[in-house]
């Protein structure tokens, strides 16, 4: 009886097997669709077109983009936890999605560990912690101690701008202001491009701003003092990282990233990450993802590890700065 048991349960597993290398095998066989929680145009938008069409041309069947903005980005997220583990539901999406929105809300409606099977990062873009050159205030502001000695000469009074609150942004300024025991003001703007006009019009004193902020460094419009990542940002390689800086240990990237349900076959799971890897690490491909940050490719377990690492951070740091979501 039990030696009957364990071969029915020995054919099962193995019928189990073949029938998941038979999926993967013919995998895709249909329309792949990418769901995206933010409009179209945007850096999610863009990098998940680039790279669906590159796998549909290579696959053999179209991935198709459809935008869900809403709640930054719980729509689409929500969506692709509830949809079938079958690989024909994906999900692009940036680093807050996962990271910071089950720290800033309590209405999520997913896990982003139990819910999703990571694929891979592609992109990631370092913020630029700036100050307005022309602005007499800042004028004299070239280093990041610069910036923490006027700080500390007037407490309370440095004001910055970031997108939000909640937004990267404002919490890579609140990180900087925890490690170098300084207090500051924020300026809530509504989105990025509007905290660099802020900055621009001497509203605000400091901004970490996207990399669209690179031509304004470039043209003298802005001065750079630092790059939020662990590494420096290759558009500007005379500015160091805030670690470099005098903070070990910092490092802030906006990434864009791909994921799958969590009960995803292992099989068509490999497929796509190599599928991504290859893609993005193309010249062509990678020339076209440049304008939304630097190439980053990473294996799912690293991938994995990262988004660990990033949450616990970020949501000390929001304990501690005591940020509200909007």
């Amino acid at each position: 009886m039990q030696r009957t048991a364990r071969l029915l349960t020995l054919i099962a597993g193995l019928c189990a097997l073949l029938t998941t290398e038979a999926l993967a095998q013919k995998y895709p066989s249909r329309p792949v669709k990418i769901m995206v929680g933010f409009s179209a145009g945007g850096p999610v938008d863009v990098v998940a077109r680039i790279i669906g069409d590159r796998l549909g041309n290579k696959l053999g069947q179209p991935f198709v983009v459809e935008n869900r903005a809403g709640a930054n980005g719980m729509i689409a997220a929500e969506g692709v936890a509830r949809a079938d583990a079958d690989g024909y539901t994906m999900l692009a999406c940036n680093s807050s999605t996962i990271t910071l929105n089950k720290t800033l809300f309590k209405d999520i409606r997913y896990d982003p560990e139990k819910d999703f099977a990571p694929l891979t990062t592609v992109v990631a873009a370092p913020l630029v912690l700036v100050v307005n050159p022309e602005n007499p205030k800042t004028a004299d502001i070239k280093t990041v101690a610069d910036l923490v000695a006027a700080a500390k000469a007037a407490p309370g009074a440095l004001a910055y701008g970031s997108g939000g609150n909640g937004n990267l942004a404002h919490l890579a300024m609140e990180l900087l202001a925890q490690k170098a025991g300084i207090k500051l003001i924020h300026v809530p703007y509504r989105g990025g491009a509007a905290s660099e006009v802020g900055i621009l019009a001497q509203e605000v004193l400091a901004v970490f701003d996207p990399l669209s902020a690179v031509p304004l460094v470039k043209a003298g419009k802005l001065r750079a003092l630092a790059v939020s990542s662990a590494e420096r940002l290759p558009a500007l390689p005379d500015v160091p990282t805030v670690a470099e800086a005098g903070y070990p240990g910092f490092d802030i990237s906006f990434w864009v990233g791909f994921f799958m349900p969590k009960a995803t076959p292992a099989p068509i799971l490999q497929t796509l990450h190599q599928e991504i890897v290859t893609a993005a690490k193309d010249p062509a491909v990678a020339d076209k993802l440049g304008s939304q940050g630097v190439v980053s490719v990473l294996s799912p377990a690293d991938y994995a590890a990262k988004i660990a690492k990033e949450t616990k951070e970020l949501a000390e740091v929001v304990a501690a700065a005591n940020i509200k979501a909007e």
